[in-house]
This record gives C-alpha cells, sequence and structure tokens, in this order.
C-alpha cells in the first residue's frame, strides 16, 4: 500500500515486472487507515477518492512479466451522508512496525522529533510488534511523561541506531 512511489526506478521495475504488487491510495487516507488500526476501528468513510479509480476500481495492482495487467484494483463500497458520498476504507494493521524515535527509556517509551512524528507514532499502535530505532535509551523516569508521544506498551523491542549524519 503506497500513497506516492516517487522515482524510485526499482520500485517501478518490480511493479511493472509483476513482482510486485500495489494498492496506490491517497496520503491522508493512508495515514487515517494507520491511525485507524491502532484504534482498533476496522473502517471508516471518507469523501477522499470518491468518483476516481481508487474508489471506481480498475487500477493495476499487479502486472503478469510480459507487462499485461493481471489484477486490478476492485470497487469500493460508497454511501452517502448528508447529500455528500463517502468511499469505506479499511484499516491496516500490521505484524511489524520499524519505527525512528529520538529517545526511548528502558520500558519502550518513545519521544519523537520533528517529521518523524507524521507516522511512526501510529504506525507503532498499528502493528502487533513494534521494534523502535532510537539515538539514545535514558534510564526510566528519564522522560518527562508529557513529551512521551508513544507509550512503551505499544514498543516491543528497542534499539539504538548507528550513528549517522543529519542533513
Amino acid at each position: 500500500t503506497s500513497s506516492y512511489v516517487g522515482e524510485n526506478k526499482e520500485f517501478e521495475r518490480q511493479y511493472l515486472s509483476g513482482e510486485l504488487e500495489v494498492e496506490l491510495t491517497p496520503q491522508g487516507t493512508l495515514a487515517e487507515r494507520i491511525r485507524a488500526g491502532g484504534a482498533g476501528i476496522p473502517a471508516f468513510y471518507t469523501p477522499t477518492g470518491v468518483g476516481t479509480a481508487i474508489s471506481e476500481g480498475g487500477l493495476p495492482v499487479l502486472y503478469n512479466a510480459d507487462g499485461s495487467v493481471k489484477k486490478y484494483s476492485e470497487k469500493k463500497e460508497i454511501r452517502s451522508f448528508n447529500g455528500r458520498d463517502y468511499v469505506l476504507e479499511p484499516a491496516i494493521r500490521g505484524d511489524f512496525a520499524i519505527v525512528k524515535a529520538w529517545k526511548a527509556d528502558r520500558y519502550g517509551n518513545l519521544v519523537y522529533r520533528r517529521t518523524a512524528m507524521n507516522f511512526n507514532p501510529m504506525m507503532a499502535t498499528a502493528a502487533k510488534v513494534t521494534i523502535a530505532e532510537v539515538e539514545e535509551i535514558v534510564e526510566v523516569g528519564a522522560l518527562d511523561p508529557d513529551t512521551v508521544h508513544t507509550p512503551g506498551l505499544y514498543v516491543q523491542r528497542v534499539v539504538v541506531g548507528a550513528k549517522y549524519e543529519k542533513r
């Protein structure tokens, strides 16, 4: 499931050769599908994508090796609320989430910085097993509880990542 494939030539090669099955979804919808999964909400309605190939189906999801389409996306359920159409989107849950955080304590409470707040907190709640790569592990009690973004309840593993250059 992806919202943006960019200019990744390897992704493109795998998709067009039939090695990779791809479901395209708008970025806000992707974020909400993950958030809903972590919150225990099985599906939700959104106006985003109504009347497009996202809701009508027909997008190539999987190709054959010869370049022909093997599988198309299916039509999604549409309902009207107060005169406006909405498409039903299923929640996303994962077996594993690998998230990047700034700090963690030994219980797995996580603090993120800057753009790491975008998807990491949601992914941590939507997976059966969350592995957090952090820059620093501090002792229990060293983190101000008001600064914790992901409670340790959602985190099963914490590892200190390699030192790297921040640009």
